[in-house]
């Protein structure tokens, strides 16, 4: 079974970085996307390593962006045993649409990937 998802939207939010506990960094943010001809979709994209580096630096609220990669399941219950389900997509490339030019040093500098 193959699970490859291409999105193409905006962010909603600054990228926020965290460090694992193997000190390796995490990137993550709210993409939002058309979902039908008059409704936006919102899904949470979740970065590692070098490609949350580069969200890091160069990405912020409501640039363009699409990206590459696949969906992630998270499954829990609640306090009161409802079951809960919750769908993150985990990037493997980002590719740049429309920017303010935030992290960029001058006109020829350019993300490193």
């Amino acid at each position: 079974m193959i699970n490859q998802l291409i999105l193409t939207g905006n962010l909603g939010n600054d990228p926020e970085i965290f460090f694992g506990s193997e000190g390796d960094p995490v990137t993550s943010f709210s993409l939002a996307f058309k979902s039908g001809r008059d409704k936006t979709g919102w899904i949470k994209c979740v970065c590692f390593n070098k490609n949350a580096e580069v969200a890091e630096k160069y990405l912020h609220s409501g640039a363009r962006v699409a990206v590459v990669g696949f969906l992630q399941q998270y499954k829990w219950k609640t306090q009161e045993g409802e079951p809960r389900s919750t769908f993150e997509m985990i990037v493997n490339s980002i590719e740049f649409i429309k920017t303010d030019g935030r992290g960029f040093d001058d006109r020829n500098d350019k993300p490193p990937f």
